[in-house]
């Protein structure tokens, strides 16, 4: 037994043995006695402007690294990181919120303590919704079980957890069992179950001459790319990505056919897969962005596998008792057959004829000419909307190069995202992409990257409005004020902006940008508000239906 740990430092210590390097956030009261532990511990602190950027950061942080962080304080604090934090959940990014609260001691005299909203537990009570386990610390005795236990789950499903310490414990002693934290050792999987899986997937295989593997994101998110490379290659099996999963498997991989989705995938691709006679999903979120209307067709046939974190289905039944990482692994070691090589869609570069340089800049010129200078240190952070349809097809040059909302579908994420990227892996360059709308919720957190001297580059698609919802039902609901974007950088007192209008502007630019790895730069790129891409059209007019009585 060890005496010489509070509840504050035994939180710290934990998290930094399982690799939480830093934590995004903004102090306040109820929270600063966490805040000084914090400063005193081998974790950084990295300050926000806001607290819903905090998440979003710590979100891409936890994407590339494997547990993000945020720390608010009460209320004003944490419910302002609601909805970071239900992206995280949705997306399986294991992030861990910390939160102060009120003192113990002082909510029996003053039941009416400031930022407090109904009661003590309301916080509480909102983050359950969010989260895979939500703890008060604030018992000595129960401490460092309830913190293992949230941890654990953290582990185990790779989403987000909720920690609340009230602040008059924080400094509390508490007696702790282990030095260590837990691991996901002690939920094997079930040496029998996943045997007879096993089997019977390679039963499946043998009757199948055109198999698809489709992976997602959770191949990444439990460190699974290279068993998914690994286990294409054995069976010669053409492999596709969905688009929240983009980038989890190298996109220059000669297996690799590119995003497959209802909504946003190339004609070639959809069809391709939708003629398989069996399907491999693995670690993929069927989303209506997905329409992935192949899985229910061969699913009523029996020739799919589905297999996720939440649940092993084979054919017409689920197994119980498999972890879904030893799946994957037990997969892409096993004989199962191999294929035929046969033709597969093309991987060409975004094709566009380059128009003269004095011609007004479009979609189609941005992106086909951006997609030629990305490269192995890139990280391409794709916003929703134009910034999400129309970089789907962008040619990431190794995995994990690629993030973006692309399930929830949250505005305002990439630019403090940005900031997450370059804190957990600050060899790599983000480009950002983002729209004028999103820029104006969270383009603030550029500051941050000033001040940290990142050197994102952020490409802002200009068209004066919300792109994705004018597509879907017009209106003057969608237009927004227009900022001098490239005005940005005299605002925060570093980084180089740059106004883009034709071709030749953007050729020069982004050519100067990419070479500059010392500042930031912004590029306002003025787009027609009506120029859209095909990916656009076809998600604005699916969605569009659904507003139409039937």
């Amino acid at each position: 037994m060890r005496a010489s740990y509070t509840i504050g430092s035994l939180l710290l210590d934990r998290l930094y043995q399982l690799g939480l390097k830093h934590v995004f956030g903004i102090p306040g009261d109820y929270v600063l006695t966490l805040y000084k532990l914090i400063e005193e511990s081998p974790i950084e602190h990295v300050g926000t402007t806001r607290e819903d950027c905090a998440g979003f950061a710590a979100d891409a942080y936890a994407r590339l690294h494997g547990i993000g962080g945020a720390c608010v304080t009460y209320c004003v604090g944490g419910l302002n990181i609601v909805n970071a934090i239900a992206c995280a959940y949705a997306e399986r990014s294991p992030v861990v919120l910390l939160s102060g609260s009120p003192g113990l001691a002082e909510r029996v005299h003053t039941p009416f303590l400031h930022h407090m909203v109904r009661d003590f537990s309301t916080q509480r009570d909102v983050f359950e919704k969010v989260t895979v386990a939500s703890v008060i610390l604030d018992d000595p005795l129960t401490a460092e079980r309830e913190l293992d236990r949230a941890l654990t789950a953290l582990l185990k499903y790779k989403r987000p957890i909720y920690l609340e310490i009230p602040r008059d414990v924080v400094l509390t002693p508490v007696q702790v069992s282990s030095p260590t934290p837990p691991t996901t050792a002690e939920c094997e999987s079930n040496p029998a179950a996943l045997k007879e899986a096993v089997t019977e997937v390679r039963g499946i295989l043998s009757k199948s001459e055109r198999p698809v593997v489709l992976a997602g994101a959770e191949m990444y998110r439990f460190g699974l790319q290279n068993d998914l490379t690994a286990l294409v290659e054995r069976m010669n099996a053409p492999v596709a990505t969905t688009l929240l999963g983009k980038s989890v498997i190298r996109e220059d991989h000669p297996l690799y056919i590119g995003v497959y989705g209802g909504l946003v995938g190339r004609e070639e691709i959809l069809e391709f897969v939708d003629q398989a006679d069996c399907l491999l999903t693995l670690g993929t979120l069927l989303t209506d962005i997905e329409d992935v209307n192949v899985h229910s067709k061969l699913l009523a046939a029996g020739r799919t596998i589905h297999a996720t974190a939440d649940s092993i289905a084979i054919q017409h039944h689920r197994y119980e008792g498999i972890r879904f990482e030893d799946f994957i692994r037990a997969l892409s070691t096993a004989p199962l057959p191999s294929f035929p090589a046969r033709p597969l869609p093309t991987q060409d570069r975004i094709e566009f004829e380059a128009p003269t340089p004095d011609a007004p800049v479009t979609l189609r010129h941005l992106f086909g000419y951006l997609d030629g200078l990305l490269h192995e240190k890139t990280v391409v952070v794709a916003d929703v909307g134009e910034s999400l349809f129309s970089g789907a097809d962008l040619h990431v040059r190794r995995s994990a190069e690629f993030l973006a909302p692309a399930y929830y579908t949250s505005m305002g994420f990439s630019v403090p995202a940005a900031l997450g990227v370059s804190v957990a892996d600050p060899s790599l360059r983000p480009v950002v992409l983002v729209g004028d709308g999103a820029f104006q919720m969270t383009g603030t957190e550029l500051a941050t990257c000033l001040r940290r001297q990142h050197a994102p580059i952020v490409i802002i698609l200009n068209n004066r409005g919300y792109s994705t919802e004018r597509e879907i039902l017009e209106g003057p609901f969608n237009d927004i004020h227009e900022w001098h974007y490239d005005k940005i950088c005299e605002v925060l007192g570093g980084g180089i902006g740059h106004r883009v209008e034709t071709f030749g502007a953007l050729t020069r630019i982004l050519d100067s940008a990419m070479a500059d790895t010392r500042h930031l730069h912004v590029l306002n790129v003025i787009l027609d508000p009506q120029d859209r891409s095909t990916a656009m059209t076809r998600v604005g007019q699916r969605l569009a239906k659904r507003l139409m009585p039937s």
